[in-house]
């Protein structure tokens, strides 16, 4: 289970989890990291970049997993001594009351929302309104505005134009 977990952790830079199985990710995905900072630092010495990718091997099964740490993950906290992931409380599971934490790499900074707002800018659109904003103007719509003289005729709709209709076929006295 720690494996596949610091498999998810490393693939999506940030996993979700109960508390106590976060604690026990912490130290074994920072030392999956500083075996392949180590690696990376030594250079090609030796096939030292060879026997660290081993190492990380054993307990990580996933090439393309590997890969990314030591290509991406590794050379981003090159400068940094320790502590690369973070453990954020979420608060209580609803179904056990179980205590929920988000574990996520230092950097990476996710953001659930990232994806819509990087689509709505792209776009130039403005972001979808909620419930709330639609009820306030289907209020306004249905008492009219604010604004408008009470003089003024509503605007027609389809009951409108058949009464308009029904006194244009009507004979007008004169």
């Amino acid at each position: 289970m720690l494996r596949n977990q610091a498999t998810a952790l490393l693939r999506h830079e940030h996993l979700t989890t109960t508390v106590p199985k976060a604690k026990e990710l912490r130290p074994f995905v920072e030392r999956l990291i500083t075996i392949a900072k180590r690696g990376m630092a030594s250079g090609d010495k030796n096939g030292h970049v060879l026997n660290a990718r081993r190492l990380v091997m054993q307990d990580l099964q996933d090439r393309e997993v590997v890969s990314k740490l030591f290509e991406t993950i590794a050379p981003r906290f090159a400068s940094r001594a320790g502590g690369y992931t973070r453990l954020l409380r979420l608060g209580f599971r609803k179904g056990d009351s179980a205590e929920v934490a988000q574990v996520e790499l230092v950097g990476s900074e996710f953001n659930p929302k990232a994806k819509a707002d990087a689509e709505a800018a792209r776009e130039g659109a403005a972001p979808k309104k909620g419930v709330g904003s639609r009820l306030r103007a289907a209020a306004e719509r249905l008492r009219g505005k604010k604004d408008q003289p009470a003089a003024e005729e509503p605007k027609s709709g389809k009951r409108d134009k058949k009464k308009a209709d029904e006194k244009k076929d009507e004979p007008t006295e004169e």
